[in-house]
């Protein structure tokens, strides 16, 4: 796998227009690949997530991220 780990989980959100779509379609993709999976277990044990909601939740904190950017934008143009 090139690139952080983060960088797919993104991509797979994006790619699904739901996070349940994503989160089952990221699922699949650990099932077929060990070295994907090692990574996984990794990445969640680096950073303080479970490997059964690791995905969940960084994609969460992902939109709500995003969320806040587009709420900044909104209240910059309010101010116009």
């Amino acid at each position: 796998m090139e690139g952080p780990i983060t960088d797919l989980f993104e991509h797979v959100l994006n790619q699904s227009p739901m996070l349940d779509d994503a989160e089952s379609e990221f699922k699949r993709m650990i099932g077929e690949d060990p070295d994907l999976r090692k990574a996984y277990r990794d990445w969640c044990h680096e950073m303080g997530y479970t490997e059964r909601n690791g995905f969940r939740d960084y994609c969460q904190e992902y939109l709500d991220g995003q969320n806040e950017i587009w709420d900044t934008l909104t209240d910059y143009d309010d101010e116009e």
